[in-house]
């Protein structure tokens, strides 16, 4: 495990304590040692409850269907869900899974300074989502098929996302699987370990943001789409959308660190078949290290000496540690 790593769940483990640093007690376990017990209405209330939440539904793998999106309220300051590695949250291909939104008022408004809050502290770890589906939302621009979150703080460990969905077409909407909005003090949005697979979105068939950064390390992209036409704006005559086939990311000063990071076949019918990073301001910076970028199509644009990227920022994005942007 390389030095970075350990620093990325060192701070994890930080994220996970309440204020203080004395660790959360478990605020509740989801099911009681069946399958049967294991229902979306646990989760739902397990969620809203807050703390750090585990699983009991018997020593084998499991899907749950989601009945109702799970909504993390912003009293709460942390929520851990921890899935195990045996828990698939099941969106049914119709609704979202998670949300967490610190500017919604339905989850209580707790400052006025919404977009800009420590909390809640949010991670998910060891679970897997699967068909979640945010098409036709649209507070604060829709988008996470599996998981939206605006304010406090996102971090992802060792967790599955597979075949999510969120609007076909549209300029700004974007994350099949996850997006994020509004991160405290501008604090990368970290996933470790984690797995992104057939997404489809207008934009970021797997991720999307707008001036949010992210620490991504030890992840796969594979088979993601984003499935716009028009680009943004969009071109007249067009829906709009069609980049970032796996990460779409927007705004003004915001980051991208990807380490140990495969990002594979994935299409975008505009620009940046693997990576869209523009920042509009031009001070947005990108480091690539020791990540392998392959056969990702751009079938509109892309950044002449960088395969499936198209990037606007600061300067060039640093590659190093041998990192490689195949054809």
């Amino acid at each position: 495990m390389t030095a970075h790593t350990l620093r990325v769940l060192a701070a994890t483990v930080a994220l996970a304590a309440a204020p203080g640093g004395a660790p959360i007690a478990d605020a509740a376990q989801v099911g009681r040692g069946t399958p049967a017990s294991c229902t979306s209405a646990a989760v739902v209330a397990a969620v809203a409850g807050g703390g750090v939440v585990t699983f009991d539904c018997g020593p084998d793998p499991v899907v749950i269907r989601m009945r109702q999106t799970a909504k993390v309220r912003n009293t709460n300051p942390s929520l851990v869900l921890d899935g195990g590695g045996k828990v698939t949250l099941h969106g049914g291909g119709v609704r979202r899974i998670l949300y967490q939104n610190t500017c919604d008022r339905a989850q209580v408004w707790t400052t006025d300074h919404c977009q800009n809050q420590a909390t809640p502290r949010l991670v998910v770890r060891n679970l897997t989502f699967a068909a979640g589906n945010a098409t036709g939302q649209s507070v604060d621009g829709g988008g996470g098929g599996a998981i939206f979150v605006r304010g406090g703080r996102l971090t992802i460990i060792n967790s599955r996302f597979r075949g999510n969905r969120c609007d076909r077409v549209g300029p700004d909407v974007g994350g099949a699987a996850v997006r994020a909005l509004s991160q405290f003090r501008n604090l990368p949005v970290r996933v470790v370990g984690s797995t992104f697979t057939g997404g489809r979105c207008a934009n970021g068939g797997a991720i999307s943001s707008i001036g949010v950064s992210w620490a991504i390390t030890r992840s796969s992209f594979t088979g993601n789409r984003a499935t716009g036409r028009g680009a943004n704006p969009a071109r007249g005559g067009t829906p709009g959308g069609g980049n970032g086939g796996a990460i779409y990311l927007d705004g003004n000063r915001f980051t991208l660190a990807l380490r140990d990071t495969v990002i594979e076949g994935n299409t975008a019918p505009e620009g940046g078949g693997a990576i869209f990073f523009v920042s509009n301001d031009r001070t947005g910076t990108a480091t690539l290290a020791a990540s392998t970028l392959r056969r990702n199509r751009s079938l509109g644009f892309e950044t002449r000496g960088l395969p499936g990227v198209f990037f606007l920022g600061a300067r060039p994005p640093r590659l190093i540690e041998g990192t490689r942007l195949i054809p």
